[in-house]
């Protein structure tokens, strides 16, 4: 059974840094593509970073490209979001995802505000 928990969301104030985590169980973690996605409050859901399970290469999305860093460890079954310089626009429910897999966990929800 594919189950995805993230957690280390927050409140956070403009500047701060937030480090998410996601474990992952059910499925081979090591051999998928992830991601991170977010929701903002009336927005849709959007792509932030994905990491490719071999290589490690990264992508990014523009709005979060030298801010955050995306990073997994296979022995652990976990994928990581370091985000630093947190923007008030940053606020959303992160969430992480195996690509070709139809599965959302509850997501973690970040508030920048001061």
């Amino acid at each position: 059974q594919v189950r995805l928990v993230e957690s280390g969301g927050g409140l956070v104030q403009p500047g701060g840094s937030l480090r998410l985590s996601c474990a992952a169980s059910g499925f081979a973690f090591s051999t998928y593509y992830m991601s991170w996605y977010r929701q903002a409050p009336g927005k849709e859901r959007e792509s932030v970073a994905g990491i490719n399970p071999s290589s490690g290469s990264t992508i990014y999305a523009n709005v979060v490209k030298g801010r955050f860093t995306i990073s997994r460890d296979n022995a652990k079954n976990t994928l990581y979001l370091q985000m630093n310089d947190l923007k008030p626009e940053d606020t959303a429910v992160y969430y992480c995802k195996a690509h070709n897999l139809d599965y959302w966990g509850q997501g973690t929800a970040v508030t920048v505000s001061s």
